[in-house]
């Protein structure tokens, strides 16, 4: 009998000691200087963040949530405005939306899981202002076809890049297609804080102006309200370790992309594997499989040690907040929804412990044969 092991969904601790030492001493030297909240440690941030997206502008806030609010905010949305995004995300999608007074439009996805462009052409009315695609596990979206869309109708494309930092589509890197992107670097991400941050990137200055007002109560020095909004700032420790992540983002998601090699080679005879077209340079914020009797699936796993996410069960449009009078088409969703099971796939994952997954997978079907 197969010895059962302890395999984590995440490991989020910071066991590397040579990780950690660096994160301490940035922490302590924001503890030096004292500047708390926007300190120059936010500003490098910024900076870096746009350049790696090739943006010359780059605004830090709190979350990913903010990020996408204070954003749709900046472009100036509101009641009557309708904006196009996809069925399968986190709810903070349709809220970022709902809470300016547009009305979120919910677009049916793709076997990759990605929005759909042709639902989203379906879905254009009249009152349509934006398109906001999700990178949905880390895997950027059809974006040719959707700026298509968006040049042909007169839209404003905002990219949810929440999972996908560090991920390319013929060499051009999430964060660079839209008017405007949106970073979540919360800890499960590629790119992680220690606790909750955002970035917006932008190539318009009037709409950074507006962005660094926004995220500080609508003011300007501090003192002269223009506008009302939220305190959104981004603080300096999390700036500062922000900014010692970023240098190991590389080393992050080549780790991803091996574990992700090794499930590819194990489970394509036994599952729907992600899928990779030579264009695409994913990062895996999860390994996402479809899989049938995916619930069945999920508990022999548990029962052997293996902790599996299902992100996320409950579509945005079926959500008690939203399924009243929405307004989309998510029929492939809905089915692609009771599939799909992520399973450990983050950089820390030892090849044994993947392989202990992978062959439980296998067996799991081998055994209902």
């Amino acid at each position: 009998m197969t010895t059962i092991r302890r395999v984590p969904f995440l490991d989020l601790r910071v066991t590397d000691p040579r990780e950690r030492e660096v994160l301490l001493q940035a922490i302590d030297a924001v503890f030096q200087h004292g500047r708390l909240v926007m300190g120059p440690e936010l500003e490098q941030l910024e900076q870096k963040v746009a350049e790696s997206c090739g943006r010359p502008y780059a605004v830090g806030v709190n979350s990913g949530t903010d990020a996408l609010y204070l954003g749709l905010r900046a472009l100036g949305y509101g009641p009557g405005d309708e904006v196009i995004t996809t069925s399968l995300s986190w709810i903070a999608t349709a809220n970022a939306i709902a809470l300016t007074g547009a009305t979120p439009v919910f677009a049916d996805i793709r076997d990759d899981l990605n929005i759909d462009p042709a639902s989203i052409a379906r879905l254009i009315t009249p009152r349509t202002r934006a398109i906001l695609p999700v990178h949905y596990t880390g895997k950027i979206c059809d974006m040719p076809e959707i700026l298509r869309l968006a040049r042909r109708y007169h839209l404003a494309v905002i990219e949810d890049a929440s999972q996908a930092f560090g991920a390319r589509l013929g060499g051009q890197p999430a964060g660079s297609f839209g008017q405007i992107a949106c970073f979540s670097m919360n800890p499960m991400k590629v790119f992680a804080a220690c606790g909750e941050a955002g970035i917006v990137v932008t190539d318009e200055p009037e709409l950074q102006q507006r962005l660094q007002r926004l995220r500080y109560n609508g003011t300007v020095n501090k003192e002269v309200c223009l506008e009302p909004s939220l305190n959104g700032r981004l603080d300096t420790l999390q700036a500062a370790i922000l900014l010692k992540r970023l240098e190991r983002v590389p080393q992050v998601i080549a780790g991803r992309r091996q574990v992700a090699a090794w499930y590819d080679e194990w489970l394509a005879a036994v599952v729907r594997t992600p899928s990779r077209a030579p264009e695409q340079e994913d990062v895996y914020y999860t390994y996402t499989i479809q899989a049938e009797r995916r619930d069945e699936l999920k508990e022999y796993l548990a029962a052997r040690g293996i902790e599996t996410k299902v992100q996320h069960p409950i579509l945005m449009p079926r959500q008690p907040a939203y399924e009243t009078g929405v307004r989309g088409e998510f029929t492939r969703a809905d089915h692609l929804v009771k599939r799909i099971l992520c399973i450990p796939a983050h950089e820390k994952l030892r090849r044994e412990d993947a392989e202990y997954v992978a062959g439980c997978i296998r067996s799991f079907y081998q055994d209902k044969i």
